[in-house]
């Protein structure tokens, strides 16, 4: 097969589309024609050698998420037969015109969905439903804030909070990506380049926040949140080690917690999908919850595609097609 192959840690002209030999299913795996690809900053991290994949995952082939064709299963899987159409969340080698994986990592394609806006859903559904709902215990009527809202990640929590009830607020980089927040329910879309979030949400107050930004927003976070909060950490762009106020977390009795979703084990992993299954995927069929493509690119075209996320100009997804 055809494989995009991290030759070695560098920026994105170090992506090559190799020969690969074929994966072969264990008894509990699919193998999948992938169709399409999507892309994500865990792959830009790997690239640049500061995310390696869990043992067992290809270490040069980069991607999260794909959706495709079922063309081989394994002796025990009872949920897929062949021909089916799936979307799947994997540990790594999703930029590959095949890839393995455990059949409960594995989602049906709703017949509406193109394999494009199918591969944009696994990895931003599964870590907002997992940090969002599940660590940050977001219920109906409660305030919402998420860092990075035009990302992949904040157009899903945007989406999904609102149809779950709550109150949004999100922060972006421009007027622009401030629009398409709002058009996808944001109730408050703020520019960091431009105001201050926390003057603007210190009044009212936040209950829960995804934040992917780290460093100096912390102190800000805890600043803004109200008693009881939880502060979900996924990733910490701007760094690792900012000052807290200790006193102020004990005062609001918050929450600071998060979480990493590629090392996970299986158990969870086919678990969260199951929960997906089912409080989230019919929100696809009703319209409460739409993919956003930002551009699509062959796998030829991987370097470009990297360039792309690099420059954060996107809003929503951008994803790997094969014709």
């Amino acid at each position: 097969m055809k494989a995009v192959q991290i030759t070695r840690p560098g920026n994105p002209g170090v992506l090559k589309l190799v020969d690969y030999p074929d994966p072969s299913p264990s008894d509990q795996q699919v193998r999948i024609a992938v169709k399409a690809a999507g892309l994500n900053r865990a792959d830009i991290a790997q690239r640049q050698g500061k995310y390696p994949p869990p043992a067992g995952v290809p270490e040069q082939i980069p991607g999260l998420e794909i959706a495709g064709v079922v063309i081989e299963s394994g002796k025990n899987v009872s949920q897929w037969k062949l021909g089916d159409k799936v979307c799947a969340l994997l540990a790594g080698g999703g930029y590959a015109e095949q890839v393995v994986v455990e059949e409960g990592q594995c989602l049906s394609i709703p017949a509406h969905l193109s394999f494009a806006e199918a591969a944009s859903l696994p990895e931003a559904i599964f870590t907002v439903w997992s940090n969002v709902f599940q660590r940050g215990a977001l219920t109906k009527g409660e305030h919402f804030l998420v860092h990075g809202g035009s990302s992949g990640i904040g157009i899903t929590a945007i989406q999904l909070a609102k149809a779950f009830g709550a109150k949004v607020f999100v922060t972006v980089g421009s007027a622009e990506k401030a629009k398409t927040c709002i058009s996808l329910g944001a109730d408050l879309a703020i520019n960091y380049k431009t105001q201050d979030f926390q003057k603007l949400l210190a009044p009212e107050g936040v209950d829960v926040i995804l934040d992917m930004i780290g460093g100096s927003y912390l102190p800000r976070n805890i600043a803004i949140m109200r008693p009881e909060g939880r502060l979900v950490y996924i990733n910490a762009m701007e760094g690792n080690s900012p000052e807290i106020s200790i006193g102020e977390v004990m005062k609001k009795r918050l929450t600071i917690t998060g979480s990493t979703l590629r090392g996970r084990e299986y158990t969870f992993k086919k678990q969260l999908a199951k929960e997906i299954e089912e409080q989230v995927w019919p929100l696809l069929d009703t319209g409460q919850l739409k993919p956003l493509i930002y551009k699509t690119f062959s796998f030829e075209d991987v370097i470009q595609a990297h360039e792309l996320m690099e420059s954060s100009e996107h809003i929503g997804k951008i994803v790997l097609v094969r014709e």
